[in-house]
């Protein structure tokens, strides 16, 4: 499973969601509001804009955002929401494209760093933001933190949510880092609709490190966009790593 086969046009049609999911407001609002206060009057770039969850509101909230997109299907449905003088996208993968301009903020969001199946590829990622940013600049990763005490040994894979109509499972492999998402979602019939998507998964210390050496510090680590603690027991994570400003 690539990526270009995993957001194919059927996957590109189906991702809007308004009002529900990660298109709750409740859960888009905390989102642009941190974005906006981080990009501090400058530009952002998002990499994996996708079909533009985040980046339409935040560009309303009057942040110029330029996007990075490898799937072609996802930035003709982000089309249907803003032209390319509104958001401009380069086609292209976000550990090696470079967008052109200056940022002050580089956000990648919802687990999509580990969309990136190798080590070094993430790598890449954090060096790649480092190349659009200068002194002070942010970039901010949210990810979710791999939820492997649920797995006993001998286990292959968890149960992570279940409710009408779906049920979400993961299976691992912990000697290379990887985890296949397994989305199951079924209705009134006897069929069932599977979706699937691999990720390598990043502890945030690995992700810190990850950081550093593509010369970003740690600012700040939540629990969510809305500033709550990050505990050992949080299921995910907002990180915001700086370059220095004495750069």
């Amino acid at each position: 499973m690539n990526q270009e086969e995993i957001w194919d046009v059927d996957a590109a049609q189906r991702y809007d969601t308004p009002g529900t999911g990660m298109f709750a407001p409740e859960v888009l609002g905390p989102t642009v509001d941190r974005l906006a206060e981080l990009a501090g009057g400058g530009a952002a770039l998002e990499f994996a804009i996708g079909t533009g969850r985040v980046a339409v509101p935040l560009a309303g909230r009057g942040v110029p955002v330029t996007g990075i997109e490898l799937s072609l299907p996802m930035i003709r449905q982000l089309r249907t929401r803003a032209d390319e003088a509104t958001i401009p996208v380069i086609v292209g993968d976000m550990a090696t494209s470079v967008a052109p301009g200056e940022y002050t903020l580089v956000y990648l969001v919802y687990n999509t760093v580990s969309n990136l199946l190798t080590q070094a590829e993430q790598v890449e990622c954090f060096r790649n933001a480092a190349r659009h940013l200068g002194p002070g600049g942010r970039f901010v990763i949210e990810l979710w933190v791999p939820e492997l005490r649920k797995l006993p040994p001998g286990q292959k894979a968890t149960v992570w949510e279940t409710e009408p109509g779906y049920i979400g499972l993961d299976t691992y492999d912990v000697l290379r880092q990887h985890v296949v998402s397994h989305h199951f979602r079924f209705d009134e019939s006897k069929q069932a609709r599977l979706t699937r998507s691999p990720h390598r998964y990043i502890w945030p210390a690995e992700l810190d490190l990850m950081a550093q050496l593509a010369g970003f510090e740690l600012e700040s680590r939540h629990a969510d966009w809305s500033g709550a603690e990050f505990t050992a027991e949080s299921r995910s994570h907002v990180s915001v790593y700086r370059i220095p400003p004495n750069r």
